[in-house]
């Protein structure tokens, strides 16, 4: 006998829902189908935040303390073990595991999206960053990391148990479901990073951006799909929760560009000019007018200082430049002030410059300030400009073609430097150098960093040199230079730069005595330069290699 249909009473549950309960199934307001699909769309989106924070706080550690692999393995070793410690701790929230993911996801979405700034703002306000790990600043980078390893980790225990309260089935399918979405939106959150938010956006806004997206899909998941299993109380709490987040992060947004200009003041002074972030670096300059010297800074390390890099580019030069120099080329050197001192010399036919980032050439051309110091060097007809890198510019370059290659390029310390001070990389200058031709690199400090420069001198060689080591002193102090992003302790600043001679047969650091008169250069500081350096020397070490960097 077929039973009558009786309608079900209005504010009934549909059909397809079942009663509440710990651990029961969950009272959707759609089909479980449709919610299944809805969860494992939270879970895509929710891992795509995720490795957004993770990535900021790489970038982060790489920024403000240094880009070397030790900062970013430590901040990732960090988070990961936060996000064990994350799953674990989540097991006691299973029983409210609508609650509980709400909760995690707004806390989320506010220690991701406000971490940013956050952490520049103590960076910029007292630049307390001391040596490896030191108190203050860096533990709060830590911090940082742990809290938010420890709620990306506790989002799939609480996932696990909401995707199975819709519609029962094996730990496997559940698993490999969650994990699949999850995965899927890491790899959208990790393309986002470097190509969406971090080049449109920048870190700040891109951060706090990111943070929205979190609460707003954390919260619908659960106030939308979830909330009969919510009490009234819950629901109310959850929904202020989220809403405050929202407000403080859209807060932060709208002030992002007026804390940007504070913070960069408090770091760079008061005559902030020009302040870029290129797609390569951030590029600022500083001073410029009358009483105050001009400042290049890229990615916050100072490059050009106005009061003393005519003693850097001259050494830099000068030396290589004695004998045949019809044919110059500059590895880097885009602000055009390495052109300046080849562009002296009687006889340079050609000066072919390879710059990573065009916005520097641009500047060196259009900033008053700077082409007034570069003077003028890229309008020179014998002045060409290429933008790329290095490397890859060097393998597909016409053997046996200059007399000189200059390398002016970042310290060698520096991550993305490294490559760059590699046996193979002067391996291929050399194949580039005619015979006769000269090299020469500057090879970072030699009396605070011997080890480093010491060990650049054993990459050229290995590549086929014989070389010459010098140094010059007297270098503006008081700002990072080097690997270390931080505002240099002037008692342990650099006081110097180390540069290598090289050629294929015995090099001699000395001016060419029919080029131009250098202004501070002379023979007797060349030679006072060469013993100095070679009084640190430090014998045996190994050459630095593209799979087995040294510095």
């Amino acid at each position: 006998m077929i039973e009558p249909h009786v309608p079900a009473p209005p504010g009934s549950p549909p059909p397809w829902s079942a009663p509440d309960g710990p651990g029961g199934p969950a009272r959707l307001p759609v089909r479980p189908g449709t919610g299944r699909f809805l969860v494992l769309a939270g879970v895509f989106v929710c891992a795509a935040c995720g490795l957004v924070y993770e990535l900021e706080l790489v970038a982060l550690a790489s920024y403000l303390m240094g880009d070397s692999v030790t900062q970013a393995s430590v901040v990732l070793s960090v988070m990961v073990f936060a996000m064990g410690i994350g799953s674990l701790a989540a097991k006691r929230l299973r029983g409210l595991a609508a609650a509980g993911f709400g909760a995690v996801e707004a806390t989320l979405a506010l220690v991701g999206g406000c971490s940013a700034m956050a952490l520049y703002a103590v960076f910029a306000w007292t630049g307390d960053w001391g040596g490896m790990w030191a108190s203050g600043p860096r533990c709060l980078l830590v911090a940082f990391s742990l809290a938010t390893g420890l709620l990306i980790g506790a989002e799939i225990p609480l996932l696990m148990e909401l995707i199975q309260r819709i519609r029962r089935e094996d730990a496997g399918g559940a698993v490999a479901d969650l994990f699949a979405a999850d995965y899927v939106g890491a790899l959208v959150g990790g393309l986002a990073f470097p190509f969406l938010l971090l080049s449109f956006l920048g870190q700040l806004t891109g951060a706090l951006l990111t943070g929205a997206v979190n609460a707003v899909v954390g919260g619908a998941l659960v106030l939308g799909l979830f909330r009969r299993d919510l009490t009234r109380r819950a629901r109310r709490l959850l929904l202020l929760a989220n809403a405050l987040v929202l407000a403080i992060l859209a807060s932060a947004a709208v002030l992002v560009d007026d804390f940007e200009r504070a913070a960069r003041h408090a770091v760079y002074g008061e005559d902030v000019r020009v302040a870029l972030q290129s797609g390569v670096q951030e590029v600022v300059l500083t001073g410029g007018t009358p009483g105050r010297p001009l400042d290049l800074f890229l990615d916050g390390r100072l490059r050009v200082s106005g009061r003393d890099e005519l003693r850097y580019h001259e050494a830099l030069v000068h030396p290589a430049m004695n004998g045949p120099h019809a044919r110059v080329l500059i590895l880097g050197g885009g602000d055009g002030l390495a052109a300046r001192e080849v562009l002296r010399h009687p006889g340079v036919d050609r000066v072919d410059v390879v710059e990573l980032d065009a916005e520097v050439v641009r500047l060196a051309r259009t900033d008053p300030s700077l082409s007034a110091l570069n003077e003028h060097a890229f309008g020179d007809p014998r002045a060409h400009v290429t933008t790329g890198d290095a490397f890859g510019w060097l393998r597909s370059a016409p053997p046996a073609t200059y007399d000189v290659v200059v390398s002016d390029l970042p310290d060698p310390g520096i991550t993305a430097s490294t490559k760059l001070y590699s046996q193979e990389f002067y391996g291929l200058a050399r194949r580039v150098l005619a015979p006769g031709g000269r090299l020469v690199v500057h090879a970072g400090p030699v009396a605070s960093s011997p080890r480093v420069y010491w060990t650049v001198e054993a990459t050229v060689r290995a590549a086929g040199f014989r070389t010459a080591p010098y140094g010059t002193g007297v270098r503006h102090a008081g700002f990072a230079v080097g690997p270390d992003r931080t505002p240099a302790d002037r008692s342990h600043a650099p006081r110097d730069w180390g540069f290598v001679l090289a050629a294929r047969t015995e090099p001699r650091p000395r001016l060419d005595p029919n080029g131009p008169l250098p202004r501070v250069l002379t023979d007797a500081s060349l030679a006072a330069g060469a013993r100095a350096a070679r009084e640190t020397r430090i014998a045996g070490l190994p050459a630095s290699t593209l799979v087995h960097p040294r510095y």
